[in-house]
């Protein structure tokens, strides 16, 4: 039962899904039209909640234990490769989808067939990983 006590009251791991919830929170009022609820729930957009989750973790460990220790050089490699990941190879998979979408299309308008759209706004531009990353990094720091 200790294990179930500890898990609720670690304020790393449910600061880190705060800063994760706020990001996509935050999206809402970022998209194309003034506010938009339906982003509250989709990934890609601005500020990416991938660099919020993973800079909030990274930023509380390196405050409790040395920004010089093994475990704060562990979140941060592996909050780089989320990043990474987040803003390269997810990017790309949503200018494919936008392709793919297009081929369908007009392969549509000569045959009818019925196709569902793929996701398009699956990856996150650089600046969407910035912003999502000092948002994590300033809650990780506030709640420290």
């Amino acid at each position: 039962m200790d294990y179930l006590l500890g898990f609720f009251s670690n304020k790393m791991l449910w600061t880190s899904i705060f800063a994760c919830f706020m990001a996509q929170f935050l999206k809402m009022f970022s998209g194309e039209k003034k506010f938009d609820l339906t982003r509250i729930i989709t990934s890609g957009g601005m500020p990416s909640s991938h660099s919020s989750f993973v800079t909030c973790l990274s930023t509380m460990l390196g405050v409790k234990y040395g920004f010089n220790s093994d475990i704060f050089a562990i979140a941060a490699v592996f909050s780089f490769i989320i990043m990474y990941d987040a803003s390269g190879v997810r990017q790309a998979v949503g200018k494919q989808a936008t392709i793919i979408n297009k081929l369908v299309e007009d392969w549509h308008n000569k045959k009818a067939i019925e196709q569902e759209k793929l996701k398009e706004l699956i990856g996150h531009t650089q600046k969407q990983v910035f912003f999502g990353a000092m948002l994590g990094i300033a809650l990780g720091l506030i709640f420290s």
